[in-house]
């Protein structure tokens, strides 16, 4: 009988305190989805002890990778983030020490400012031992390929560890271009920041251009070495590499276009329990390139207005895995294994 797989969780979020005060402070909606208030969710979101080891079992996650709420430090003024960078990750690295076993966790980076983020970087991998951070797609007004991050890639690529992209809501015109003019809940819920405009499309639109804006601008080509994670099965991109591929010529890419997902990037599902996307990742990256991930806690039992099909309660994050139409070799390499030969040589030195 085949080794039980175990399974490392790549996206599963956390509220810590200081950054709840940061984002009051700064006018931040306060919410349930970001972690504010006493319902359960909200609780969940906070929770890194008895609750959340609790419903990693239930999942049948074994390691849970820990990371900011989106947008993470992201939309603080570039001194606010520098100090609630610092903060968070000194917290993330204490509970990462009180569980090793379960926890690890990603890095949050300042990147409001650029000067700052390489060096905190610096900091939590090689004095706190984390194996990478969490970007969230913008600062501000500034997109993932603006030229100032260059030293924060740089930075990643020396190290060796991998920088895991998350979607965050569109910038303000693109949800009054595209997601406005709909009953209240299909664009953008106002009590909630769902729609159409987030988890519904908008989310994995908003961030799967920046992937290919960091392609197009030779982010990659600069740093050849630069790992990306890439969750939600790839934000979209990989289903149109067909068509998008056309512009690799016309950008005057170094490489084919499949090639940067192929060599560059990594992908994870996030929760989205589809066999249909594993497949078609599977065929175009390889499950050498595929990770795993749950999106803990919004994709977690069954809640009002939630999405019952990324349900990875009840042991479904295991069972999902488990039943993937791939060899037990592969299994086992999606659910660690590739995760481990990524970072290995980081978390080998904690």
């Amino acid at each position: 009988m085949p080794d039980k797989i175990k399974i490392v969780a790549l996206e599963e979020h956390i509220a810590l305190p200081g950054l709840l005060d940061a984002w009051a402070k700064a006018g931040v909606p306060q919410i349930p989805q970001l972690g504010f208030g006493d319902e359960s969710f909200a609780r969940r979101l906070r929770d890194f002890g008895e609750q959340r080891l609790a419903d990693m079992d239930d999942q049948g996650i074994d390691v849970a990778v820990l990371s900011l709420a989106s947008p993470g430090v992201q939309n603080l003024s570039a001194a606010d983030a520098v100090v609630a960078a610092r903060e968070a990750n000194d917290t993330l690295a204490d509970i990462v020490a009180g569980r090793p076993d379960r926890f690890q966790a990603f890095a949050a980076i300042p990147t409001a400012a650029p000067e700052a983020a390489a060096a905190e970087l610096e900091r939590a991998v090689t004095q706190l031992g984390f194996p990478g951070a969490m970007l969230y797609g913008r600062t501000g007004d500034k997109l993932a390929d603006a030229p100032e991050f260059d030293d924060l890639y740089a930075a990643a690529a020396r190290l060796g560890v991998p920088l895991h992209f998350h979607p965050q809501t569109p910038v303000k015109p693109v949800l009054d271009a595209y997601y406005s003019g709909f009953d209240d809940g299909v664009g953008m819920a106002r009590s909630t920041g769902m729609g159409l405009a987030t988890a519904g499309l908008g989310w994995y639109f908003d961030l799967g251009i920046q992937y290919l804006r960091m392609i197009f601008s030779g982010v990659f080509d600069r740093h050849p070495e630069l790992q990306v994670i890439a969750g939600h099965w790839g934000e979209v991109v990989l289903f149109y590499l067909d068509h998008t591929g056309i512009m690799a010529h016309n950008a005057k890419l170094e490489r084919p276009l499949a090639d940067y997902f192929t060599q560059n990037f990594w992908v994870c599902g996030s929760g989205t329990v589809s066999e249909r996307y594993m497949r078609w990742t599977s065929e175009v990256v390889g499950t050498e390139r595929m990770m795993y991930s749950t999106d803990y806690p919004y994709t977690f039992g069954t809640r009002p207005g939630g999405f019952p099909f990324l349900d990875t309660a009840n042991g479904v994050a295991r069972s999902f895995l488990e039943q993937a139409p791939f060899s037990h070799e592969e299994k086992a390499a999606i659910g660690s294994g590739n995760w481990e030969k990524l970072t290995g040589h980081v978390t080998a030195n904690r």
